[in-house]
């Protein structure tokens, strides 16, 4: 989602397979993930489909390929015990000029359409996760601009790419679309793509949106990416919404504590559509939650919102703490810590929340304070905090400058 930086001196890495290997590929991808999945699942069977729906574990899974060109496998959080991943968002759908040009990108070397050869693993892989349960969604948007711009214009434009987008849905067999809208789009335009994207599908498609946790605090408009109103919207499409993969990181909310998941859910927002969403490493993105206040957190959200909506991270390849080597290792923490082991206990309370006044913006320079503390009762908040940078994330598989 996602706001990525983008580094040239990783562009080998995505180079792709040698075209030598030829259409063979794909049996060898096919027999590659089937010995796998036997073999290893012999000894460590597929999780059951998780009997709750809530709380949800999210991973977004955009950096594709290890620094040698190989696939950055995604298997392990089936294959490895004591994980219950429940969706996985492949990342990132970009639809560009002409009509039709679809491209995944990872980053900027990495930006080809889902059908070349070095995705044929991914997409293997990705139907080895739904066979053992996983809904698997794509990411549409992104911090590239351009996708979302381009499904708001008139009636015709949108047609020509969205068509496009219907069949790579259909193709591909993905159980949803993850609606990541980081640039300005109408109201009646992310209603239109949503109203379409059902009436194509069905109820069961799962839709979801992923804003940063200031805009559904604020209806400022400079507290949000997305141009229109999510309070808006959840009233007139909250049915049709499956939930929203909240982002507070980048300086856009702070999981340190629970103020900000409480004044959301005191705005209105149901707490089992509200999403928790976290950078998995501090590399990927400001505002990174060490485990063990994360898990005080998440544990505390558990017990006060029976219905708590989950967690998700961004992204998947270099999650602690893991990192590289064990990038499951994030999945199997989460598990622990929203799905299991904990006792059934009754709701906690959440603190009355203090009206908030968001500041305005400023041509101040963001300091590492993040900038929505204000719903805390924390003294140390100043009364003028400026408002976060734009978004700089490190998927591309190099966490060095």
């Amino acid at each position: 989602m996602r706001k990525f930086k983008e580094k040239e001196k990783e562009s080998a890495i995505f180079a792709g397979p040698p075209s030598s290997r030829g259409q063979p590929l794909l049996s060898l991808v096919v027999l590659y993930c089937t010995a796998i999945s036997t073999t290893h699942l012999q000894h460590n069977p597929m999780p059951p489909i998780p009997s709750s729906p809530t709380p949800r574990i999210v991973i977004y899974y955009q950096t594709l390929h290890n620094p040698d060109g190989t696939p950055c496998s995604i298997l392990p959080i089936i294959t490895k015990p004591d994980i219950t991943v429940t969706h996985v968002n492949v990342a990132a759908i970009h639809l560009n000029d002409p009509p039709g040009n679809i491209t995944l990108v990872g980053n900027s070397f990495n930006d080809h359409a889902p059908s070349d050869p070095r995705y044929l693993t991914l997409w293997a892989e990705l139907r080895i996760l739904q066979a053992s349960g996983i809904k698997v969604l794509g990411m549409l948007g992104g911090a590239a601009k351009g996708s979302f711009t381009r499904l708001d214009l008139d009636e015709a434009t949108f047609e020509e790419y969205y068509i496009p987008l219907r069949n790579l849905i259909r193709e591909r067999g993905l159980d949803g679309l993850d609606l990541d809208v980081e640039e300005p789009m109408g109201l009646a335009g992310i209603i239109r793509l949503i109203d379409q994207l059902k009436s194509d599908f069905g109820d069961g498609f799962i839709i979801t949106l992923a804003p940063v946790a200031a805009a559904l605090m604020s209806e400022n408009p400079e507290h949000n990416l997305s141009g229109f109103s999510y309070e808006a919207l959840e009233v007139m499409r909250g049915k049709q919404i499956a939930w929203y993969n909240t982002q507070f990181y980048c300086g856009w909310g702070d999981l340190s504590r629970t103020a900000g998941y409480d004044f959301i859910v005191a705005r209105g927002y149901p707490a089992d559509k509200v999403v928790v969403g976290m950078v998995t490493n501090p590399g990927n993105g400001a505002g990174w939650i060490p485990f063990e206040i994360l898990q005080e957190v998440l544990i505390t959200l558990k017990t006060r919102y029976p219905g708590f909506g989950g967690v998700m991270g961004w992204e998947y390849f270099n999650s602690l703490p893991g990192d590289r080597d064990r990038p499951w290792e994030w999945a199997a923490f989460m598990t622990k810590s929203v799905r299991d082991g904990l006792p059934v206990v009754a709701s906690v309370p959440a603190p009355v929340p203090v009206p908030v006044s968001l500041p305005a913006s400023s041509n101040a320079t963001a300091n590492s304070q993040n900038p929505f503390l204000a719903v805390d009762d924390d003294p140390k908040v100043k009364d003028e905090a400026p408002l976060p940078k734009d978004f700089e994330y490190y998927s591309d598989g190099s966490l060095g400058e």
